[in-house]
């Protein structure tokens, strides 16, 4: 029963159809240019990609310009300043005899950055107020 329902629609849709292009109420002849319509659509990609692409290459430019601008007026305010008094230069820390600065320590105990120092000192055949150590990182 289905098959002949279905039959029966198309056969219904098909005499629609042809009564439609008869009277002049569709139009199938549009139908034969879908490569103009891809060439349009491929237009417009490209004029809008051309487009972006001029937008980007002014907003370049421009914040080029801004930049070298921004660094002429400071040093323009720098030559224009009077040399006030120069500030204070940092009193250095007084280290302890023989040893060559302070170590900044990140993620790891006092005690491990200290049996480091020395077996690389131990390593080097150097004693460790001739070794300069700036930082222990814990590598995990």
């Amino acid at each position: 029963m289905s098959f002949a329902l279905a039959e029966e629609t198309v056969a219904v849709v098909t005499e629609q159809a042809s009564n439609a292009v008869a009277e002049g109420r569709l139009d199938l002849r549009g139908f034969g240019h879908m490569g103009e319509s891809f060439l349009d659509a491929a237009l417009g990609y490209l004029v809008v990609f051309i487009g972006l692409s001029l937008l980007m290459i002014v907003v370049i430019l421009v914040g080029k310009v801004m930049v070298a601008g921004s660094k002429k007026k400071k040093t323009e305010k720098a030559a224009d300043a009077p040399a006030a008094a120069a500030p204070a230069p940092a009193i250095p820390k007084k280290l302890a005899p023989g040893s060559a600065g302070d170590v900044k320590i990140y993620d790891t105990d006092p005690r491990d950055a200290a049996m480091i120092m020395a077996i690389v000192a131990d390593k080097l055949g150097k004693p460790l107020n001739e070794l300069r150590f700036r930082s222990i990182k814990e590598v995990k």
